[in-house]
């Protein structure tokens, strides 16, 4: 069981994220004070239900928030050591740090192809490397080569998908936020993609930070993860600690142990109560 001591992951973190507040609209808080480290290489979680302040959060770390009207009025983000998030977006992802959003978000009226070079707009190392990366992609997403001349609106949400992370490939990041790469997707195709995150993970080294609601899914592939409720960070540990949780295996993973309540029967307030005891 994971210990309620917070716990970094073992490998120098890529990106630190140090008691941020996060408010929209200059009075609607919505992160308290969430703290999160990410290990050079790792994979790591970030689990809650709908509402909890996931995205927000990968929002603040990509610097997106002020396009809603939202801020990081407390705390600070390293990334590499140094402080980003006075950054722009642009100069985030130069600096190899990039987010796939949630929804996939493709240029509908774009080919597939076309979509993945969008995702080098950042890059001056010239045309050939570019190309070479994008046969790298094919070779991740070889339905994606099939695909590469039809238009993006019209393929399937699970090519929707690897469209969106195959263009993020394309800045060549060395570290990926990704947003709810599960919705909406048959479990097969959430199984392909969560497959392929952990290649592109141990093969070329890119360090990942998924918000999932699949929590199940999620810490298969997770080094670690944390656990947002209401905008804070209430659990945190090594994926397989938290598969053994009894907390997460009831409230999360739909397993109860004997004499233990469907966590839809649970009050809010006796899951925070025991969590944080």
């Amino acid at each position: 069981m994971a210990s309620s001591a917070r716990t970094a992951p073992v490998a120098d973190p890529v990106l630190v994220v140090n008691n941020i507040e996060v408010i929209y609209n200059h009075v609607i808080l919505v992160l308290k004070g969430v703290s999160l480290k990410v290990a050079e290489g790792g994979i790591v979680a970030l689990l809650g239900a709908n509402g909890a302040g996931k995205t927000t959060t990968l929002k603040a770390i990509s610097n997106l928030l002020r396009a809603e009207r939202g801020e990081v009025t407390k705390g600070s983000i390293v990334f590499r050591g140094n402080e980003v998030q006075n950054l722009s977006p642009n100069d985030l992802v130069k600096r190899g740090c990039i987010q796939v959003m949630e929804g996939r978000h493709c240029f509908g009226h774009l080919s597939v192809e076309e979509n993945l070079l969008t995702g080098a707009y950042t890059r001056r190392d010239g045309s050939a490397a570019v190309r070479r990366d994008l046969e790298l992609v094919y070779d991740y997403f070889p339905r994606l080569r099939e695909r590469r001349r039809s238009q993006a609106g019209y393929t399937s949400g699970g090519e929707q998908q690897m469209t969106a992370i195959g263009r993020a490939l394309m800045s060549r990041p060395t570290m990926i936020l990704l947003d709810e790469p599960s919705m909406g997707l048959a479990p097969q195709l959430v199984e392909e993609i969560f497959e392929i995150v952990q290649q592109l993970n141990s093969r070329e080294g890119v360090s990942f930070l998924l918000a999932e609601q699949n929590t199940n899914i999620a810490l298969k592939y997770a080094t670690y993860g944390y656990i947002l409720e209401s905008g804070r960070i209430v659990l945190d540990g090594e994926a397989h600690a938290l598969r053994e949780n009894e907390d997460v295996k009831e409230f999360y993973l739909g397993v109860g142990g004997e004499g233990r309540k469907s966590f839809r029967n649970v009050k809010h307030y006796k899951r925070r109560k025991r969590w944080l005891a």
